[in-house]
């Protein structure tokens, strides 16, 4: 019978970009963003949540062209403090990303890829001036 042997289609949950869980309490991991006017943004987050979805979440200006699939650069961030050292090596894949970041330092990481944990509590990074993406915005 051709309707029992058609195909299903399922789908994947819709991407939660910008939709973060409220940290437990005694659990929550802070992170500062420093926008690129310098003004300093500081939030409670939970572990796992990565910096692209905080910075959504909360209205910061970070693109993410790629819904956060490490396939661009509109997410880099330039981690300012004493944290980078304890994050794991960016692999192969944000590595050839990063490389086409603008403003690219010795101490850029994609949002998309950095995930909070309880050795990354307290970790700053500043927004670069802009994007290779650029919008309107970045020239005024």
């Amino acid at each position: 019978n051709f309707a029992r042997s058609r195909r299903k289609f399922s789908s994947t949950p819709i991407s939660r970009h910008g939709h973060l869980t409220p940290p437990k309490s005694g659990e929550e991991r802070n992170v500062t963003f420093i926008d690129k006017e310098g003004q300093s943004h500081t939030f409670q987050v939970s572990d796992g949540d990565n910096l692209l979805d905080i910075a959504q979440a909360n209205d910061l200006e970070m693109e993410g062209a790629c819904g956060g699939s490490c396939a661009c650069s509109t997410c880099h961030v330039i981690v300012t403090s004493e944290h980078y050292d304890l994050m794991p090596e960016p692999d192969d894949d944000e590595n050839d990303m990063l490389d086409l970041a603008f403003g690219l330092t010795e101490t850029s990481r994609l949002g998309c890829q950095v995930k909070m944990t309880k050795e990354l509590d307290g970790l700053v990074v500043k927004l670069p001036s802009m994007t290779r993406n650029m919008q309107a915005s970045d020239f005024e």
